[in-house]
């Protein structure tokens, strides 16, 4: 229970900060609504998000022998805008979101938050654990918990000197002790 609803709070701050970030960067008007909406498209990033990536890519895969790698990389990005397009409407229509400014406006409204979605999506995949490990400890602060995140002013845990060695010569080269006995049995042959 706990890991979900770390990650449930920690993808949730960061889905309002994108969209007030969408709200400032597109004729879309997020407002007050985004904590509601932000609400709605963490629970569609967690639990329906997967299973439609899943969907396309198998319909996707069944043609994959057809295509050269650019072919395919194309197919993987216009996979991940769709799956990114449907969750921003899911969210307008499921929030106070709207999307406004004529045409022009309308059009850019429905087209750019998806590629800020996308991005947000990649920026949060590269610092999620970091951030997941921070919202916990915070979580076990709260709850009373122990915090099971090690601790600098720990003591290091005793290691054995020959082990210790043996580290810091395969981190001089790359080859562990058997690996470099291997290559002198080799030279001298």
């Amino acid at each position: 229970m706990k890991k979900w609803t770390v990650r449930f709070l920690s993808l949730l701050v960061f889905n309002i900060v994108v969209l007030l970030v969408i709200g400032f960067l597109t004729p879309a008007r997020v407002g007050w609504s985004a904590l509601w909406a932000g609400i709605v498209l963490t629970a569609i990033s967690i639990w329906i998000k997967p299973a439609v990536q899943n969907w396309f890519r198998t319909m996707a895969a069944k043609s994959a022998s057809q295509r050269t790698r650019a072919g395919e990389k194309l197919i993987e990005f216009l996979l991940a805008f769709a799956v990114a397009f449907l969750v921003w409407i899911a969210t307008v229509l499921l929030s106070g979101v709207t999307i406004g400014g004529g045409f022009f406006g309308a059009f850019w409204g429905y087209v750019l938050p998806p590629v800020i979605l996308l991005i947000g999506w990649a920026i949060y995949d590269a610092i999620d654990d970091k951030v997941e490990a921070h919202a916990g400890a915070l979580y076990d602060k709260a709850s009373g918990g122990r915090s099971t995140a090690t601790d600098a002013s720990a003591p290091a845990i005793p290691q054995n000197p020959e082990a210790a060695a043996a580290g810091r010569r395969e981190l001089n080269d790359g080859l562990t002790d058997e690996q470099r006995r291997m290559l002198d049995e080799l030279g001298k042959g």
